[in-house]
């Protein structure tokens, strides 16, 4: 065996790969934590280790994404002293309620959670918590790994900064970090960066190590260097290494490297740590129940694209503040026009159509957010293996679901999660 196999191997369990339709898999029950028993022994036998060899293998990733920070480095992002912001119960059987599922067969909410794999869901309806549910090991105090929900907290923060007048979306990247200057960043503007239409010659083969994801991976220390690596060992150098393939603005195309930018520009902007701006302005405001944390590499740059841990109940607050214009917890935490930049405005939707991502058919992104453009105005942030915060404002309805499915691709589960979705918000109604 090539001894770059088991990287590849490792980075399509990683789940940058979007699956097949056909693809078989197995049953929620047959790799349910409980039944793997990994890690459950002291010291743990040798068929239950999950360590940096193994962690982003399946079934190891679904004890990964429940203990990221016993395996990585990673930066904490502290909830403060302040009294813990309540969120009041008043459940509902929502678990029972029965929908069409996208084969046309009859399910319930209880069943659909399962079969996707699910660790955690938390609905609420008018702020209340109306449905929830954890299995797979999880407990209301467990962070997960949440992948790509991190890019909206960083889209966030620097709409946040354009509202207040420190971040000039026009100007070009290298205004803010002209370390970028010979990089594809070099003649983009931070609108670009901040929506993905910059052109970025960034490849996801995950058969060829010769391609810009192994780059990303090695450097930020998502899977292991190989013997003899002379790449680059830290986000922000990559970074530098990229070029320029296209016309900037010219659509959408999906690439996390824009994230990793969008973070450096935020965090040269204020002078802050990603970490230290996420406890300062959301984890200590929100009034979170429990700290968070986010993955670094080996100087300490957290992944801004990928690297957040936390847990179902915080992610709901913060989905909460979203849903009532900015404001929570007696305080406002961004600005409203902040938030109507991105969940009203919108992003470019014929942009959008570059992306090829036809099982969004409608969709549009705009700082670092998916916007639905349904009837309820619904948006959302969204990781692969199902890390997933929706917010329905018509239906008045937030809903934090983490899962460890399978299949990373949201292509893979997408139609499904769509009638969900709608159930819910018809659920919530009644």
């Amino acid at each position: 065996m090539s001894p770059l196999r088991p990287l590849i191997i490792a980075i399509l369990a990683l789940g940058l790969s979007h699956g097949s339709p056909a693809q078989t898999l197995p049953s929620p029950d047959q790799v349910s934590l409980d039944r793997l028993g990994l890690m459950s022994s002291f010291p743990p036998a040798d068929s239950q280790r999950v360590d940096l060899s193994n962690s982003y293998k399946y079934p190891q990733l679904r004890w990964a994404m429940q203990h990221l920070r016993e395996l990585s480095p990673t930066h904490n992002i502290r909830h403060g002293s302040a009294p813990v912001a309540a969120l009041p119960v008043a459940l509902k059987p929502i678990g029972s309620f029965v929908f069409d599922d996208d084969k046309g067969n009859k399910t319930t909410i209880d069943e659909w959670f399962k079969a996707s794999f699910g660790d955690a869901i938390v609905v609420l309806h008018k702020g209340r918590i109306v449905y929830e549910r954890y299995d797979n090991q999880m407990k209301p105090s467990t962070p997960h790994l949440l992948f790509s929900v991190t890019k909206s907290f960083t889209g966030l923060l620097a709409a946040q900064l354009v509202q207040e007048g420190k971040l000039d979306p026009k100007a070009l990247v290298t205004t803010y970090v002209p370390e970028l200057a010979g990089s594809a960043w070099g003649d983009m503007a931070v609108r670009d960066v901040m929506d993905m239409t910059g052109a970025v010659r960034f490849r996801e083969v995950y058969t060829d190590p010769s391609t810009e994801i192994f780059g990303y991976s090695f450097a930020s220390g998502l899977l292991p260097r190989p013997a003899g690596y002379q790449g680059k060992t830290n986000v922000y150098d990559f970074l530098k290494t990229l070029q320029k393939e296209g016309e900037h603005g010219a659509g959408f195309v999906y690439r996390t490297v824009h994230s990793e930018v969008l973070g450096w520009i935020v965090t040269r902007v204020t002078g802050r740590h990603w970490a230290e701006l996420m406890s300062e302005n959301i984890w200590q405001k929100l009034g979170m129940e429990e700290d968070a944390h986010v993955m670094v590499d080996s100087v300490g740059t957290p992944l801004q694209g990928a690297g957040l841990n936390a847990t179902a109940r915080d992610l709901a607050r913060f989905g909460e503040m979203l849903r009532r214009g900015g404001e929570f917890n007696g305080q406002r935490i961004f600005a409203k026009a902040a938030l109507d930049d991105i969940f009203v405005t919108g992003g470019d939707r014929e942009k959008f159509k570059a992306g090829g991502m036809a099982f969004r058919a409608g969709y549009s992104y705009r700082n670092q957010w998916w916007m639905l453009h349904n009837a309820d105005g619904a948006y959302e942030a969204s990781g692969i293996h199902g890390q997933m915060l929706h917010v329905n404002p018509a239906a008045e309805m937030v809903v934090v679901k983490l899962a460890s499915h399978p299949v990373a691709g949201a292509g893979f589960t997408h139609a499904m999660t769509l009638k969900a979705w709608a159930a819910l918000a018809q659920a919530v109604r009644q």
